[in-house]
């Protein structure tokens, strides 16, 4: 598949096709349309809004252990910027994490046991990027989700990252971009090849993966990726979407007492 060239939407239904599966064992990412219907999407917008106004109200800092990113929004009022474990606090995200569709990606780890980390990590994290004077969090560096298990002496372990996109983002408003195939780098490369998160710009081998509101999209953690910002300014740059992982291994789930995790620590400074 060429950088520049189109790759396939698929459509995710209780199984993965076997095309489905070879593309991923290929590239390292699937990219599903529709996931969520337009009634879906504003179902899931307003509960993510309900969830900010107790966050805003009850001054959260933390979730789990998790630092909550606050910033402003194009009226210069506060809002969430990046949300950890949002569906311990909304009945309706903890049940949108029970469509079977999920369970139909669990082949993709190719390990036993796979399960929707609600639990674990940083649980439903939602990423609400918006490009104004203000703003927390406008776009994210080079990075693969896996340098946490480097971090802290682990072997990696299979993990898919799983996006529900709640807006549509076409490549000229920035979002999502993939380096396809590096989930089958060396850990040399997954170490050094980008400096983590300090790299922001275009990599000519990226493909930007353009979105409408309810796709999904999932890739292997081990690939390397960004956002990148919009070079919109306003209401026009708003994006906004839900990450949730799908884990495999021992069972290891957060609570009120976790400790932030160190690499977290430094959060504050992507923005």
């Amino acid at each position: 598949m060429s950088p520049h060239s189109d790759y396939p939407r698929f459509t995710l239904g209780n199984r993965l096709t076997e095309e489905q599966r070879e593309f991923f064992r290929k590239y390292g990412f699937l990219h599903f349309r529709p996931f969520l219907t337009p009634e879906q999407v504003q179902t899931v917008l307003r509960a993510t809004e309900d969830v900010q106004a107790q966050w805003l109200a009850e001054g959260v800092e933390k979730v789990n252990g998790v630092p909550i990113k606050y910033g402003k929004d194009v009226d210069g009022s506060p809002i969430v910027q990046r949300f950890a474990f949002a569906s311990h606090y909304s009945p309706v995200l903890r049940e949108l994490l029970q469509d079977p569709r999920f369970k139909s990606l669990f082949p993709l780890l190719e390990a036993p046991n796979g399960r929707v980390g609600e639990n674990e990590k940083d649980g439903l994290v939602i990423n609400h990027y918006v490009n104004v004077a203000g703003s927390e969090f406008s776009q994210m560096g080079w990075h693969t989700d896996s340098l946490r298990d480097v971090f802290y002496g682990k072997r990696i372990g299979p993990m898919l990252n799983v996006g529900v996109h709640l807006d549509g983002t076409p490549a000229t408003n920035g979002g999502l971009r993939l380096l396809a195939g590096t989930h089958h780098q060396t850990l040399r490369e997954m170490l050094f090849r980008k400096k983590y998160y300090k790299d922001v710009g275009h990599d000519p081998n990226e493909i930007a993966v353009e979105t409408e509101p309810g796709d999904l999209t999932v890739h292997d953690g081990r690939m390397w990726h960004r956002v990148a910002r919009s070079p919109l300014v306003g209401e026009v740059s708003r994006r906004r979407v839900m990450y949730v992982p799908i884990i495999s291994g021992k069972y290891e789930p957060k609570n009120a007492h976790s400790a932030t995790p160190f690499y977290l620590r430094f959060l504050h400074l992507v923005k």
